[in-house]
């Protein structure tokens, strides 16, 4: 039992379509495979533009029409005209989310969001499958919006493991021992009533993950653009390295501090079910990759990570008082309630700083909840580094030239938060 789990530049075009019919073929060994495919391309951003624009009751339409077309040229290089029936579930698709769009409520925004930005994977799974089929492979569709069960946290879905391995286990194992390549979508989720919800930006990694825990998959593997998981964003950092092979722990810590290759959820139930995770390239199926999982390593080479759009928020007591347990536990609270993760924190005897991705939104609403305790100062459009396994080379390297206004050092990690 495998996972594959495809990206949205592994199906950006005809050409990539095809390409995943050749990994699937000649990559997965004899058994049972699962594939979890993402929004094709830069669908995503597409329709969380359409989505905002129609929400403001802007004029959206333009838009809309050229991500259809986008999604029907690539239908008309991968089919003939005779295949009628992806073209009409194509058709579908987009009529529904027409008719979602036009029946926006404003006050309901997280939750229309899930609505929406869910059509991006159920698009994609329905051009692979369709595709699988047309290439003699035995491929079924399946909506994991009915297994993959989270709570109503909107765009960031709480699951119910326990109820969602009881479904997938109900159902699938049948499914798969006929012989048949389930395509599922990733990143998405549903409710017990029905509503879909998402798991978080590029939760597609998850959701192979979850379905990886509840298959007990003897391993999972992601197909990205890059050889492997490396110690740096190749499009950021230049030298960059492959890691052969790195730990569970390690891959956590990265993901965590904002490492793109891999989404922060995905690691726990692999490492729960000691499923290894196989990073490798769609590019260059044959090269070896990258094998997360439980095994020993000497020192590894610096991970550089850089999360750009960073917001800088400081606390300040009015009274001249310490921050106290209370202060933080005031501040926290509304944090929590906003939805607001912080990135880097640090206090002094009288200020609380933190550093989190910039929500303008979020950030008034909190400064507005705050403002009557503390006096509150930020910073926006900064960038935060972080630095994994460092050395004094590589802290000197990376902090030349740059203006910091926070910074902060443990016994493996250096993070600083600096004008971009």
């Amino acid at each position: 039992m495998q996972i594959f789990k495809f990206g949205g530049a592994s199906v950006k075009d005809a050409a990539a379509f095809r390409n995943v019919r050749f990994i699937v073929q000649n990559y997965s060994v004899p058994g049972e495979l699962l594939i979890v495919v993402s929004a094709i391309g830069k669908t995503t951003n597409a329709l969380e533009t359409i989505f905002s624009k129609a929400h403001g009751n802007l004029i959206y339409e333009e838009d809309l029409l050229k991500l259809k077309d986008y999604h029907f040229s690539v239908a008309s290089e991968l089919f003939s005209q005779n295949e009628n029936r992806v073209f009409q579930h194509l058709e579908l698709l987009f009529a529904n989310l027409q008719e979602q769009l036009q029946n926006l409520v404003p006050d309901k925004f997280d939750q229309q969001y899930d609505q929406i930005i869910s059509f991006g994977e159920l698009l994609a799974s329905t051009l692979l499958h369709h595709y699988l089929k047309t290439e003699n492979l035995p491929a079924v569709w399946l909506d994991c919006r009915k297994y993959i069960q989270t709570d109503s946290t909107w765009r960031e879905g709480k699951v119910d493991w326990t109820w969602t391995e009881k479904l997938i286990q109900r159902d699938l194992p049948e499914m798969l021992s006929n012989g048949n390549i389930i395509v599922t979508q990733g990143f998405i989720g549903g409710t017990s009533n029905g509503q879909t919800t998402t798991l978080g930006r590029e939760g597609s990694d998850y959701s192979a993950a979850i379905f990886a825990y509840c298959l007990r998959a003897e391993k999972m593997t992601i197909w990205k653009d890059v050889a492997g998981l490396l110690n740096a964003d190749p499009k950021i950092f230049p030298n960059t390295v492959r890691y052969p092979q790195i730990s569970y722990q390690e891959t956590i810590e990265m993901a965590y501090y904002g490492a793109s290759v891999i989404h922060p959820k995905t690691i726990k139930p692999l490492a729960d079910r000691q499923i290894p995770l196989f990073v490798k390239s769609f590019l260059d199926p044959e090269s070896e990759g990258t094998r997360i999982g439980i095994c020993p390593h000497e020192k590894l080479a610096p991970a550089f990570i850089l999360k750009q759009n960073q917001c800088l928020i400081s606390f300040g007591v009015k009274d001249f008082s310490f921050i106290s347990e209370q202060n933080l536990s005031t501040i926290f609270h509304v944090l929590s309630e906003l939805r607001i993760k912080i990135n880097l924190m640090q206090n002094s005897a009288i200020s609380f700083s933190i550093c989190t991705d910039y929500d303008p939104t979020r950030l008034e609403k909190l400064i507005e909840t705050l403002r009557d305790q503390f006096q509150i100062q930020y910073n926006i459009s900064l960038q935060l580094f972080t630095i994994k396994n460092y050395d004094s080379e590589s802290i000197r390297n990376l902090t030349a030239g740059k203006e910091i206004l926070l910074e902060q050092r443990t016994r493996n990690t250096y993070q600083f938060a600096c004008r971009a």
